[in-house]
């Protein structure tokens, strides 16, 4: 490729990025309201935020991003950009899946430890934030790492609005060079090695949440030595 073409994916994968954290930002903001209401004490609250999180969840991406940037302007008078818009139906429809991250990380809490908290008189808000989501919040890196990838690939649907993202970017040179093999090759281990650095990125958060806990982290079977003598063999 010429050297403006490689310039025409670069300024895709700048977009892209920025997608990723903005919508990263917005989803991870709403897992832990929506994930936190739904273990609410008032019904209502509970209510709300499962309703929120069934009809996001239920409801596609792609057609999410539709109904913000082509719906909502003739319905209520204004526009967003397309990043804006992206980022608002990516966080919105991610953040669903994760409040459920949350909500189960939460409930996976040893109930001892909320009777801690009781018995220490703490409030409500005084369980969630001293004693709950300090152990709750390592067990979350992992599914949150697979989401993080799931929101990484799903960036590559506000093509559709003709945002220049690295999908979009990569079709554009496709039909200059009218080469599909190679340039969707290349695009492929763009990403790739995104979400690598993605997945190294959050191991490392996952390993300094548990040992702020004072969890090591896990071993894997072949670092497991067997005592001799054991009769194991």
């Amino acid at each position: 490729m010429t050297s403006g073409l490689w310039e025409r994916v670069l300024d895709g994968v700048w977009v892209t990025i920025q997608l990723l954290v903005l919508s990263a930002l917005l989803a991870t903001a709403v897992s832990f309201v929506v994930g936190i209401a739904r273990t609410h004490r008032l019904w209502i609250v509970r209510f709300l935020a499962g309703f929120y999180t069934e009809v996001f969840r239920g409801t596609s991406a792609l057609v999410m991003i539709f109904w913000v940037f082509f719906v909502l302007p003739p319905a209520f008078g204004w526009q967003l950009v397309p990043l804006w818009a992206g980022t608002l139906a990516l966080g919105l429809t991610y953040g669903a899946y994760g409040s459920e991250i949350v909500r189960g990380a939460l409930a996976a809490v040893d109930p001892a430890q909320r009777e801690g908290g009781i018995a220490l008189s703490f409030t409500p808000w005084q369980r969630m934030k001293l004693i709950l989501l300090p152990q709750a919040v390592p067990e979350m890196i992992p599914p949150f790492s697979n989401l993080l990838i799931e929101l990484l690939k799903g960036t590559a649907l506000v093509s559709v609005m003709g945002m220049g993202d690295l999908a979009f970017s990569a079709n554009l040179v496709r039909l200059a060079l009218q080469e599909s093999a190679e340039i969707y090759t290349y695009i492929l281990l763009i990403y790739f090695v995104i979400a690598f650095l993605l997945t190294r990125s959050m191991r490392g958060l996952e390993k300094k949440l548990k040992a702020g806990v004072g969890k090591a982290p896990e071993k894997k079977a072949a670092d497991v030595r067997v005592p001799e003598g054991s009769g194991v063999s």
